[in-house]
């Protein structure tokens, strides 16, 4: 009732919907090498580099980026903060038309950290967008744009995933069904758990079904999409003090889901340091002819010792 009373209210107070406004502050993009001591370096495994960038603006709030969205030249990169950023980068990494905004309206009406940590993105067909926050474990539902929410959902499967470790991966299947993984983990093979919905997860009436995800030794998935073959692409983060930020590129089949199963997936690529990795958090995936491009974009905290990159990658293994 708490929680029903409180989404009714905060509908009725959020009207100040945060629209993408142009901005003086432009995002700047500043190619960078994948490899500083070998530029020519750009095979690992079964990924190929294309290019990359670092993304740096003056604009206040810029950076956080924890789910990212490309569709030609227009890409989306959503914060863990609430706050978005979209703009047209060319093929040869010039950017323009730099718009920033805000999430119309959040789990709850009281507007704290907690409450606009939003850190999963998916896109439908007709433009709808899903976002997952953590703290709240909830999914919310957007029309085109992020002009209105429409949907909005607690799903008890995750009311006990962890505050700050909930739904970090979502994907939206062919045929309108989503996966969610946590990014915490439980026990000695710290297997995620995971919820396959048949349909919309922002509509409390579609009750997932449970697995559970074992991810790579000593990571843990911070993004997940789906491949035109049908299978799954992850992405995965792992991190300590003695070994900094690495990344990796794991491939799942969905098909293995079912109630109370365990499944992985084959990794296809590592990138660990001296490579130019950060905090990667953010996975889409588009079509260059006949090539697969996995892009990549790391949450930098909003810290200055972070930094904000954007990877483009070929995946050389998914070609038929």
């Amino acid at each position: 009732m708490k929680k029903a009373f409180a989404a009714l209210l905060f509908c009725l107070l959020s009207g100040s919907a945060g629209y993408p406004q142009a901005t003086g502050h432009a995002v700047i993009s500043t190619p960078i090498p994948i490899d500083p001591a070998d530029p020519a370096h750009r095979r690992f495994a079964s990924l190929r580099f294309v290019a990359g960038w670092q993304l740096t603006s003056r604009q206040r709030g810029f950076g956080g980026y924890s789910a990212l969205h490309v569709e030609g030249e227009q890409l989306l990169a959503l914060a863990d903060t609430g706050d978005y950023v979209r703009f047209r980068m060319t093929a040869g990494g010039v950017v323009s038309d730099t718009r920033f905004g805000r999430l119309p309206a959040f789990p709850s009406y009281i507007g704290n950290r907690g409450d606009s940590d939003s850190e999963s993105m998916a896109i439908g067909p007709e433009g709808d967008i899903w976002v997952g926050f953590e703290y709240r474990n909830a999914v919310l539902r957007y029309s085109r744009g992020f002009k209105a929410l429409i949907g909005r959902a607690y799903p008890p499967a995750m009311k006990q995933w962890g505050a700050n470790s909930g739904p970090e991966a979502m994907a939206r299947l062919e045929g309108g069904r989503f996966i969610l993984l946590a990014e915490g983990g439980s026990g000695a093979a710290r297997l995620h758990a995971g919820l396959l919905f048949p349909g919309d997860p922002a509509n409390p009436r579609n009750e997932p079904l449970a697995f559970r995800y074992r991810a790579p030794d000593g990571y843990v998935p911070t993004d997940a999409q789906q491949l035109p073959d049908g299978r799954l692409v992850v992405l995965h983060r792992h991190f300590s003090l003695l070994d900094g930020f690495w990344a990796a590129i794991a491939i799942v089949d969905p098909a293995q889901i079912s109630a109370g199963a365990t499944i992985g997936g084959t990794v296809v690529a590592e990138l660990k340091p001296p490579l130019n990795i950060d905090n990667m958090e953010g996975l889409s995936i588009t079509r260059e002819g006949d090539r697969t491009i996995l892009w990549l974009i790391s949450d930098d905290n909003q810290m200055p010792v972070e930094r904000t990159l954007l990877l483009k990658f070929e995946l050389l293994a998914n070609r038929r």
